[in-house]
């Protein structure tokens, strides 16, 4: 099923609160009990539930790019239905 979550400031100045993140991330716990994670940074936080169906040894999240630069959430059964 998984789950995603975020809280976004348009001026991406403010710090976004972890504890509120989590928290919000913990209420979809239900949808993604095999994991979960959250990626933070000023102005922009997200977060992920797991439910471990396919892709069960590398479909951990939140995934970057090689530098790090790029970071990406998202649910990968939505996704697929696009391709």
């Amino acid at each position: 099923m998984c789950g995603i979550v975020g809280i976004l400031d348009t001026r991406g100045t403010r710090e976004v609160s972890r504890e509120l993140l989590s928290r919000m991330n913990e209420s979809q716990h239900h949808r993604g009990p095999d994991a979960g994670a959250m990626h933070v940074e000023p102005g922009l936080g997200f977060g992920h539930r797991r439910l471990s169906i396919i892709d069960l040894a590398t479909g951990q999240q939140p995934m970057f790019n090689e530098d790090g630069s790029v970071v990406v959430i998202y649910r990968a059964h939505a996704a697929r239905a696009h391709l």
